[in-house]
């Protein structure tokens, strides 16, 4: 898994991708161009204290590893942001709703910008 190094990643995948919600988790993602995908994790101080935050970004990069790995497509950034309850939710409902997420994101990058696609 290759990183986004810069912030200027984060804040492309925020402002010029798309953007589902799955359980525990936030995902924003937008075409890069690149021969490979790559994957940002984000925290905020809102969930809780460091131990907090790095639970969530251990279990995101889990997550990340073991079920977005096979479905990422080459040329996109994911960036994932923990929610509140990403270290405290059952393994299972972290996990459940990724795939369904990430085909929504995709569906959503395939279809033209102007177009509305109701994404």
């Amino acid at each position: 898994m290759n990183t986004i190094p810069t912030r200027a990643g984060f804040i492309a995948a925020r402002v010029k991708g798309q953007k589902a919600l799955a359980k525990g988790m936030v995902i924003q993602a937008v075409e890069t161009g690149k021969p490979e995908w790559r994957l940002g994790l984000t925290a905020t101080k809102k969930i809780g204290n460091a131990v907090i935050r790095n639970r969530a970004r251990r279990r995101l990069r889990a997550v990340a590893r073991h079920y977005l790995a096979p479905l990422a497509r080459p040329g996109v950034d994911y960036v994932l942001i923990a929610r509140h309850d990403t270290a405290l939710v059952a393994w299972d409902d972290l996990v459940a709703g990724l795939p369904k997420a990430v085909r929504y994101i995709h569906r959503c990058l395939d279809k033209a910008p102007s177009a509305d696609n109701g994404c």
